[in-house]
């Protein structure tokens, strides 16, 4: 076979194999795409929003985040949350109690500004976040919406149970934070000042509690509109 020969048969299989080659490319390139496209929705899918009372593991991201945000000390440590429950002086339950059932709602202000009360007071949590244990006193979210949802009728229930609970006003820090002491904050209830212990303001049904520091909020809320059913 001559040398001129062997040229055009080498010549006649590159471009064989180039067309064979291109053939393959876009054989297998809507497969790819398709492929690329499920991992995409897969990684993009959003976790269902969890029910009232319930923890969930935050994203590495969001924590980050969350980090680097200032704390008030206002925030709820769900660390304790057992222990914090039995300084109440109420038992951890397994679920919500249905003997008594009732709600209050509290404002917190400090010099007319307000006060987040967070949600899955009196809950208790395992190490790894998840709630597992709960009192007849909580709250669900951050709308400062008070459950009483007791297993026994007839327990009195105070707001300084619940500020226990909460781990906030224990007397430890400066007046006018998150862990000073009571003594020098206001309560009303519906409008009416009360002149005894703001721990000891006992809580009855839709009665709207305002905890206040240092300037009264303006206006001063005296009624709360629950949510239908509440």
């Amino acid at each position: 076979m001559s040398g001129e020969h062997i040229r055009a048969v080498r010549t006649h299989l590159l471009s064989t194999y180039g067309r064979m080659k291109a053939v393959s490319m876009k054989k297998f390139l809507p497969l790819s795409v398709a492929l690329g496209a499920v991992a995409l929705s897969v990684s993009g899918c959003s976790t269902a929003t969890p029910g009232p009372g319930t923890a969930v593991p935050t994203p590495s991201a969001t924590s980050s985040a969350a980090a680097a945000t200032p704390t008030t000390g206002w925030e709820l440590n769900t660390k304790g949350g057992a222990e914090r429950i039995r300084a109440a002086g109420l038992p951890v339950l397994n679920m919500e109690g249905a003997a008594e059932h009732f709600h209050a709602h509290l404002d917190v202000f400090v010099d007319g500004n307000p006060v987040a009360v967070p949600a899955d007071i009196g809950f208790s949590f395992t190490a790894t976040g998840q709630p597992n244990g709960i009192s007849a006193l909580h709250t669900h979210d951050e709308s400062g919406i008070i459950h009483i949802e007791a297993p026994v009728a007839g327990a009195t229930y105070t707001l300084g149970q619940l500020l226990t609970e909460w781990g906030v006003l224990d007397g430890t820090d400066k007046p006018g934070t998150a862990h000073s002491g009571v003594s020098d904050w206001s309560v009303v209830v519906n409008g009416a000042k009360q002149d005894g212990r703001a721990q000891a303001v006992i809580l009855k049904a839709h009665d709207e509690i305002v905890l206040f520091h240092g300037t009264a909020p303006e206006p001063l809320p005296t009624a709360f509109k629950f949510p239908a059913g509440l």
